[in-house]
């Protein structure tokens, strides 16, 4: 909670935290290869799925390369895994909670070189996201609090424009999924470190940062369509600063924070 994890440590210490990996380390390698074994007995399957489509006969293995296609395969090992995949899951007909595990996946392939670890993390994540959508609404109240005491002027902008509305999402989306695909990833993992840790209210720290950092031009939208578009082109910027000021934040308001696992 208190330090950046090491690159080179980062997936084996997200494993152990998620019960991945044992915490013993005679049966390491054991449970490690009976994950690989399982990732490659779904992917098989989804690959033989995939063969029924006459549009994928050609080049069958496309998608090793591409990160947008390895998403949706692991999509489809996720459903066949836990009994969902059926004929009606179609890109079309994604539920909510499949764009949720989609965007992890993607945040996750640039974050991580190996599938197997990549997949079975996912999944460990996605748990963590399922605690934040039961708790959104206590977020979204604790963000309102947060900026009533720092910037008030931009928390009526924001009401007004209607993102702590009961029957808008666009808040309750970008708080599930941690901010994939929002942040850039190379800044946003030190976020999942402490969502990992134990502090997933972590993200109302940082939408406080981001939202301030760029509060001159959130004032100035007039919808929250227009907000979102905004929101989104973040993470084509240098997001470093954001991300350190969120995670001093959260240090300094350690009185408001619960730590779970």
């Amino acid at each position: 909670m208190n330090y950046t994890v090491p690159n080179n440590n980062r997936s084996y210490l997200w494993a152990l935290v998620m019960g991945i990996l044992p915490l013993h380390k005679a049966s390491t390698a054991y449970v490690r290869d009976q994950r690989r074994e399982m990732y490659e007995d779904l992917r098989r399957a989804v690959t033989v799925l995939r063969f029924t489509d006459h549009k994928q006969k050609e080049q069958p293995f496309m998608w090793l390369i591409d990160h947008k296609k390895k998403a949706q395969v692991m999509h489809t090992m996720w459903l066949i895994e836990s009994n969902r995949l059926w004929h009606g899951n179609t890109s079309a007909s994604l539920q909510a909670d499949d764009m949720h595990f989609i965007e992890i996946v993607r945040t996750l392939l640039q974050i991580f070189d190996d599938n197997v670890e990549t997949y079975w993390i996912a999944k460990g994540f996605y748990k963590y996201t399922r605690e934040l959508k039961k708790e959104c609404v206590k977020l979204k109240e604790q963000t309102q609090n947060i900026l009533k005491r720092e910037d008030l002027s931009l928390l009526n902008h924001l009401e007004l424009l209607g993102l702590f509305d009961g029957n808008s999402t666009l808040l309750d989306n970008w708080y599930i999924t941690c901010f994939a695909g929002i942040i850039c990833t190379t800044h946003l993992v030190k976020i999942w470190d402490k969502v990992c840790g134990g502090s997933r209210k972590i993200v109302v720290f940082l939408f406080v940062e981001l939202v301030k950092d760029i509060r001159s031009s959130i004032l100035k939208q007039t919808s929250l369509a227009d907000v979102k578009r905004l929101i989104e082109t973040v993470k084509d910027l240098d997001g470093v600063i954001i991300v350190n000021k969120a995670i001093k934040s959260l240090q300094n308001n350690s009185s408001e924070v619960e730590y779970t696992h």
